[in-house]
């Protein structure tokens, strides 16, 4: 399969030319662990917005480093080594960046997985782990490869690529908060502008974390003066107005619900799929509740919803359980319908409201500084 080149490509090959003195292309089309890189980093130039994953690349660079550290490029007795440490990688993996939240799936199984899906006739996979000491590995038959006569260790070529990679994704993002403030202070003065940087900020190639958080800044903030009234009897009526609030970090994987509305206990899931595997996982743990799905495509609702009717029937075959789940779907919220929502705080002049929260969540998410410091500042 012919080699896909893309921006950063270029870099991949400044590196290996400068660390492995050896014609780039050659190490390229010869290790399927500097093709898999290649792959993963299609994200560096496209921007804050596009999709940039870090477990992946952080489950190989962390392991590559411990490697790197004890010199087996040089020794040449890895095969002696008695493994990394857990704890020891998950600990250094949160101290880099974006990596703060990250879990052990990728160390565990979701390299291992994605790398066969991409290389299906590799024999050997990245990360080698004995599961009854808890010991890591990388394979170092990844780390060499022959080229002419020469045999070439990869491991620091491996370990600066992955540096530029997230140096540039830094930047990305940093330059993202700062257009977001700069919006912020032209919101008034220049309010197309500003419309049109959140309307963008909804497109399908966006990152689904970015998606997910002005998702969740456009629908508080529609919610945010819509007020009801509850209680236990008719003498005795509360006021109170809706909040949104999110429930954990975006695109985590945890299995959690993302927002959930007080006090109606409302439920809100993000996702970017129509596949009614994951919608009827979401209904089933949380015992089938109620649910509205925000989902990130552009077709109408009714499309989304027969989607999902047409797979179910498929899958299970009986009405009356398909039905059941599919009374569960309170509603779906796809891209144009928040882009009305959007359109309508435009007009009644909370778009300032919308961009804060981008701009609050963005900052927690991305590691921009940390969430003691976000709840502090919430409580000032």
């Amino acid at each position: 399969m012919p080699i896909r080149r893309h921006g950063f490509t270029q870099t991949i090959l400044d590196v290996l030319s400068e660390y492995t003195n050896t014609n780039a292309n050659d190490v390229l089309e010869r290790s399927s662990l500097i093709q898999y890189l290649n792959i993963k980093t299609e994200a560096a130039n496209r921007g804050s917005n596009a999709r940039a994953s870090y477990g992946n690349h952080y489950a190989i660079y962390i392991l590559v480093e411990d490697y790197l550290n004890q010199n087996y490029h040089i020794s040449g007795e890895y095969n002696q080594y008695e493994g990394a440490r857990f704890s020891d990688l998950l600990r250094r993996q949160r101290e880099l960046p974006f990596g703060s939240k990250l879990q052990n799936h990728a160390l565990n199984h979701r390299l291992n997985q994605e790398f066969k899906k991409f290389f299906p006739n590799e024999t050997v996979q990245p990360v080698v782990r004995d599961p009854e000491t808890n010991r890591y590995w990388i394979n170092e038959n990844l780390l060499t490869i022959t080229c002419g006569d020469r045999k070439v260790n990869l491991a620091e070529s491996i370990k600066v690529i992955i540096d530029k990679y997230i140096e540039v994704r830094q930047k990305a993002f940093h330059s993202f908060i700062e257009e977001c403030q700069r919006i912020l202070k032209l919101k008034d003065r220049d309010a197309e502008s500003a419309e049109s940087f959140v309307v963008d900020l909804l497109n399908p190639n966006v990152d689904a974390r970015i998606f997910e958080i002005v998702s969740f800044a456009i629908l508080k903030a529609h919610f945010a003066d819509k007020v009801i009234y509850w209680g236990w009897s008719l003498d005795d009526l509360n006021e109170d107005i809706l909040v949104l609030y999110k429930t954990g970090r975006t695109n985590a994987n945890d299995g959690g619900i993302d927002f959930v509305m007080r006090p109606l206990g409302r439920f809100f899931q993000v996702t970017e799929t129509v596949d009614v595997g994951k919608y009827f996982l979401d209904i089933d743990k949380i015992q089938r509740y109620p649910i509205t799905f925000v989902v990130k495509s552009t077709d109408s609702v009714n499309t989304i919803i027969e989607r999902i009717r047409s797979q179910a029937i498929d899958q299970y075959s009986v009405q009356q359980v398909v039905e059941k789940y599919m009374k569960c779907i309170e509603e779906v919220v796809n891209v144009p319908r928040l882009i009305s929502i959007f359109n309508t705080l435009v007009e009644r002049q909370k778009i300032g409201d919308v961009i804060e929260e981008i701009v609050q969540q963005s900052e927690v998410e991305f590691n921009f500084f940390s969430e003691e410091e976000f709840i502090d500042s919430e409580l000032l």
